[in-house]
């Protein structure tokens, strides 16, 4: 907001442009008798007309009340008259006090006392309007003061005519008495008005809020009541052609900062695709305290009205909310036709920027690309991907080279089904420093069960049983641009890479598994009944029904169910803030029932991933070397015999297996560990499905594949 320019010195040196020339008195002064008097009548001489008129000849009453009626018509636009003399009261602003020449007659002294008030009066409201028109106090005060200034007119027209009756001697102390009735409420309510606007320093809404308290506690005069209205009609105009341009075209057109929306440009759109905790959304436009009154219950529609058409413009999408006669905003009165007006640009505004999200720039196509591609919906080109970057993979996480997995990415994209997909050119590969558990434990806004130490706690474990990989800290991610960041931010990116780690990781066990399944077919054609190689496959068999029933979990009875629940309620949207709720919560949903949210189940199902995946890398280290070594023994004997005796060669590398006491030992430990952890998450699930039920369906899925001892 740019500084209200100064006002003009002269305006401040030249008190008779401003009024503030009358003298000052202290106010236990001006609170002494009323009689008191800093001069004499006795010593005063004056004119009236042509005629002079001595001192002693002012004693008659009728000459005296002549004299009177002459200073209080001064008085009336204050003004000091030779009998009576104004005083300003030191240390308050605009307050003065008349006081009358205590030689005159008594009679004629009260009644001019009864007068000083609406004099008094006067001069209050009239130096509000002086000092409230300067810059610096806002286009309300501004027009609040234009609105008191043609006030002040028709009541110096009135004391205009008061003179013209007095110059016609038509006019008594008792008939001025009589015809300034009529102004004196009217007059002391706005002095009342001011009283309060200047000890509270108010404007903007401020004053608003005041002049509509002020009418409604003037319910027992309408006069009164009418000429306050009118004053907050003509001080709210500047305000209501605020409130139009936000309304209508979503600017911020507030030189002195009085309008109840502020914006911060420091806040820029790019934050949402960069920040985590960005709040562009939230506070790029915001809602200042001292809303007025009559637009408190409308206050966030108009600020999301406005938010929507700054989107809008953003994207280049010039639009204006159709404007017409009967939709200016004139005034707030009783008709609550302003707020018609209001709910008329919200609709269009709303309706409006959603056509444009889902048609121009296909949100739901982008959602759909984000469940495929992030939420595994589709996933031939992960298994490929897979396969081509295993090597790559394997590394620990800082010797993984970020370019050489797009590029093998690309390469998986284009040789599958996705190839005919465009949006899988927006596809990124990421590759984080942690575990899934060490991330969950940065997040602090997420909703979690269990504290963050607790969660580095297990994730310490972890690490100290099986090294960190590219296997485990791989993730995908997605190019969003403007406007669809505002619903799918990095914040929401981020909620689906949680979800995508902890699939492809379970991808990665169970591709595992099968290649120890695999390694142990061998040994199908031989009897192997009371063997290790039975043991590990009945364990092999059960850990792989884990981690497929888990898979089967995740995707079929979590994330299927709830996209479509979420893509059904996305068509009935009615604006950009009910999506972006309804995409969150799906998220927030999501991530809830897929563990993430619960740490303590979440770390007893990545315990029993890490024993699936040390029993997969032993058996395949330990079955082939126990084959190759045998074959390396008795490959020359092999070339001599017949297809017959192939068989003995079987059942020999099965007694080399069994006498095997490393593998026999690893078995058995595999074995007891698998069933110890699948043991104690059962009653886990179990007290936690009650309040939870979506437990009760991942009980189902996992519980039944504990090996019988």
């Amino acid at each position: 907001m740019d500084p209200a320019p100064a006002t003009p010195r002269w305006n401040l040196e030249r008190p008779y442009l401003t009024g503030r020339f009358h003298q000052e008195v202290k106010a236990a002064a001006a609170a002494q008798a009323p009689g008191s008097k800093p001069f004499s009548l006795a010593s005063t001489e004056s004119v009236i007309g042509s005629y002079a008129v001595s001192v002693q000849a002012a004693a008659i009453i009728a000459m005296q009340e002549l004299l009177v009626i002459d200073d209080l018509l001064s008085a009336l636009v204050g003004i000091e008259g030779r009998y009576i003399s104004i005083k300003r009261v030191r240390g308050k602003e605009g307050y003065v006090v008349f006081q009358v020449d205590s030689s005159m007659d008594l009679a004629l002294q009260e009644l001019t006392r009864r007068i000083f008030p609406l004099c008094e009066d006067y001069v209050l409201v009239s130096q509000f309007v002086e000092s409230r028109s300067h810059f610096k106090n806002g286009l309300v005060n501004h027009a609040l003061a234009a609105a008191l200034r043609a006030f002040l007119l028709d009541y110096q027209a009135m004391v205009a005519q008061l003179e013209h009756q007095f110059r016609l001697g038509r006019l008594s102390v008792q008939g001025l008495w009589f015809f300034c009735q009529r102004m004196m409420s009217s007059l002391n309510a706005l002095a009342v008005l001011v009283e309060k606007a200047t000890s509270n320093s108010t404007s903007g809404s401020a004053t608003l809020n005041l002049l509509q308290s002020q009418a409604k506690a003037m319910g027992g005069d309408s006069a009164v009541r009418s000429l306050l209205e009118k004053m907050t009609e003509y001080a709210s105009a500047a305000y209501l052609r605020m409130l139009e341009r936000w309304v209508y075209e979503g600017v911020i057109d507030d030189p002195y900062g009085e309008f109840f929306i502020a914006e911060n440009k420091s806040l820029q759109k790019e934050s949402l695709t960069q920040d985590y905790d960005a709040k562009y959304w939230q506070q790029r436009y915001s809602l200042k305290e001292g809303i007025p009154s009559f637009l408190t219950n409308v206050a966030a529609m108009i600020l999301t009205t406005g938010k929507y058409l700054n989107v809008m413009r953003e994207c280049g999408h010039n639009v204006q909310v159709s404007f017409s006669e009967n939709s200016k905003l004139m005034s707030f009165g009783s008709n609550h036709q302003y707020l018609e007006c209001i709910k008329s640009a919200y609709d269009f505004a709303s309706g409006e920027l959603l056509t444009l999200m889902k048609d121009k720039y296909d949100l739901i196509g982008k959602l759909r690309s984000l469940k495929r591609y992030l939420l595994l919906d589709q996933g031939d080109f992960l298994v490929h991907f897979m396969d081509i970057a295993q090597e790559e993979l394997t590394k620990k996480p800082e010797d993984i080279s970020a370019e050489k997995l797009q590029s093998l990415l690309d390469i998986a994209l284009r040789s599958t089904a996705a190839a005919s997909d465009p949006t899988h050119e927006e596809l990124i590969c990421c590759v984080e420093r942690g575990s899934l558990l060490k991330k969950l434990a940065t997040l602090k806004d997420l909703d979690c069960a269990c504290p963050a130490d607790k969660l580095a706690a297990a994730d310490v474990d972890q690490s100290m049983q099986l090294s960190i990989t590219g296997l485990e800290t791989f993730c995908l991610s997605n190019k969003v641009q403007w406007p669809l960041s505002l619903v799918i931010s990095w914040k929401a990116l981020t909620k689906y890479q949680l979800i995508f780690r902890l699939l492809f990781h379970c991808k990665h066990v169970s591709r595992q598994l099968c290649a120890a399944w695999q390694i142990q077919q061998v040994f199908r054609s031989v009897k192997i009944l009371g063997t290790p190689i039975l043991r590990s496959s009945i364990l092999c068999r059960s850990m792989l029904k884990f981690v497929n029933s888990l898979l089967h979990y995740l995707t079929f009875e979590v994330l299927e169910p709830n996209w479509h629940l979420m893509h059904d309620r996305l068509q009935t949207a009615r604006s950009i803030d009910e999506v972006i709720q309804i995409h969150d919560f799906f998220l927030q949903k999501c991530l809830k029932e897929c563990l993430l949210l619960s740490p303590e189940l979440l770390v007893k199902v990545e315990k029993l991933k890490a024993l699936c995946l040390q029993y997969a890398t032993s058996i395949q280290l330990l079955l082939p070397s126990i084959d190759v070594a045998h074959s390396e023994n008795t490959s020359k004997s092999l070339k001599s015999r017949s297809r017959i005796n192939k068989s003995q060669d079987r059942d020999q590398q099965l007694k080399l297996a069994s006498e095997n006491v490393v593998m026999s030992e690893s078995i058995l430990k595999f074995e007891a560990a698998f069933n110890s952890e699948l043991q104690s998450l059962a009653p886990t699930l179990s007290n936690s499905s009650h309040a939870e039920p979506y437990l009760t369906h991942l009980a189902q899925c996992i519980l039944g594949v504990r090996i019988d001892q």
